[in-house]
């Protein structure tokens, strides 16, 4: 069994900078720059049998590449703030990407999924930090000018044990706008 889910990666050197908004935080739990993503489908604990049949399914999904913009911070939670995270503007080339990945696991009998899509770069997760310092942090980190990349892939990853959290291992990648081939499953 793995957990899995499809992301876009971040560039290396938008991780970078994303990487420099760090600032001390009560109780929170920073992100490593290199498990940076966009997800967009979290595939849950699934059968070995259903890793091989997704990746298959994700290695012939169609579509061309498109920009991506980060364009601030924001954070999960209301009243119990659980993470901050940069913001991506709308993108009709990402939501029909992350449909894509909806149908695949629907096809597979895959649980739907019950949130709705909110495509965003996690940097920081929180657990028991005030709402004051995440309102005293976001009025000195939250605005930035947009940051813009090209998305030619994404990607199949997996996180460690059952449980979650990364570090994320890219079990596969799909390039957009070209063929290419499927990962190798235990």
């Amino acid at each position: 069994m793995i957990r899995l889910f499809s992301a876009i990666p971040v560039p290396r050197e938008i991780g970078v900078r994303l990487a420099m908004m760090r600032a001390p935080l009560p109780d929170a739990r920073w992100i490593d720059a290199e498990d940076y993503h966009i997800t967009l489908r979290f595939f849950g604990v699934v059968e070995n049998h259903v890793a091989r049949a997704l990746d298959e399914q994700l290695a012939v999904l169609d579509g061309e590449p498109f920009e991506i913009v980060l364009k601030g911070l924001e954070h999960f939670g209301g009243v119990k703030p659980r993470s901050i995270f940069a913001s991506v503007e709308h993108s009709p080339a990402l939501e029909a990407l992350q449909l894509r990945n909806e149908n695949c696991a629907r096809q597979l009998g895959i649980s739907e999924e019950r949130r709705k899509f909110s495509p965003h770069v996690t940097l920081v997760r929180l657990r028991k930090s005030s709402r004051a310092s995440i309102a005293e942090y976001l009025s000195m980190h939250g605005y930035f000018p947009p940051v813009t990349f090209t998305a030619n892939s994404f990607a199949l990853y997996s996180s460690k044990g059952l449980e979650g959290g990364g570090p994320y291992r890219l079990e596969a990648e799909y390039p957009l706008g070209a063929d290419d081939d499927s990962a190798e499953w235990e």
